[in-house]
């Protein structure tokens, strides 16, 4: 058995800065969206508000996270990490159901929105969500870069808001703004179901996404000594750190230097995976299973 617990790259300086400046320009889209009447602007105030509490949350569950497996969690905390993302899908859920509410009465009956101030909220959008990106720039932890991700699509929201506004400046199209309002929702909660699918199946321990098992399988069948393998198990601590479990049958006359050997190659062969856990039970002949 092999236990390689990684330490994952506590959040930088750049998350935490992109962290205070979404939390304070999400408090500010929400004023300002009632100020302006423009459910565009509270639309996307919620997309920023899920983005914000993933990255708080994120920071705070990171470092819990990391605690050190003890007689409760003989697996570590890293698990910890997933409920951010739950809670953040919940929230994300409620807060787009609301603005749906709101949006769509308003593309049968449009109603006048502050077009002045929407700009003005765009270019502050795009200027504090830019300063994040360039914050996080260069920057090479899984984390950064997610958050960067964000970061970059609120950039083009709100550059498709100023659009919006800039045209609403000079003619009566009221319609765009709830259009563009559903266009953001309904792409927020795409992201939210594909990110809660991924997750879900993350908690029922399913087969991490870029493991083929039958092919898994297979390799470690043709190392030189394995008659057959069985009780095959990859599943995921938090998305990136993996578990994997088997029972490797070599012949009944392998010594215990041959056994060693065997599972010594197959640890070689499962390198590539960059397991975090690893368990090979070596059993000598079939009927050598204590599970059967």
């Amino acid at each position: 058995m092999i236990d390689r617990q990684k330490k994952t790259e506590a959040p930088s300086g750049g998350i935490r800065l992109a962290f205070l400046l979404n939390l304070a320009f999400t408090l500010i889209e929400i004023a300002g969206g009632l100020w302006t009447n423009s459910v565009a602007i509270l639309s996307d105030a919620v997309h920023d508000l899920g983005d914000s509490l993933s990255l708080g949350l994120a920071w705070f569950l990171d470092h819990y996270s990391q605690r050190d497996r003890d007689r409760r969690f003989s697996y570590g905390y890293r698990r910890f990490s997933l409920l951010g993302a739950l809670f953040t899908a919940f929230v994300l859920f409620a807060g787009s159901f609301f603005v749906l509410s709101e949006a769509l009465p308003r593309l049968l009956r449009p109603e006048p929105a502050n077009a002045a101030g929407m700009a003005g909220f765009a270019i502050a959008g795009i200027l504090a969500n830019g300063a994040a990106v360039l914050r996080l720039r260069g920057s090479r932890s899984l984390n950064a870069r997610v958050v960067l991700l964000h970061l970059l699509e609120d950039v083009l929201g709100w550059l498709s808001v100023l659009i919006v506004a800039v045209i609403l400046l000079f003619t009566d199209l009221y319609l765009l703004d709830p259009l563009l309002s559903l266009l953001i929702t309904c792409y927020v909660l795409f992201n939210v179901f594909r990110n809660l699918r991924e997750t879900v199946q993350l908690f029922l321990q399913g087969v991490p996404a870029g493991i083929n098992l039958d092919a898994l399988e297979k390799e470690l069948v043709e190392v030189d000594g394995v008659r057959s393998v069985h009780h095959t198990h990859v599943w995921s601590l938090d998305g990136e750190h993996h578990v994997l479990t088997a029972h490797v049958v070599v012949d009944e006359s392998a010594d215990r230097v041959r056994a060693v050997q065997v599972k010594k190659t197959i640890k070689e062969h499962l390198r590539k995976y960059e397991l975090s856990h690893l368990t090979i039970e070596i059993e000598f002949g079939q009927l050598d299973c204590a599970m059967d």
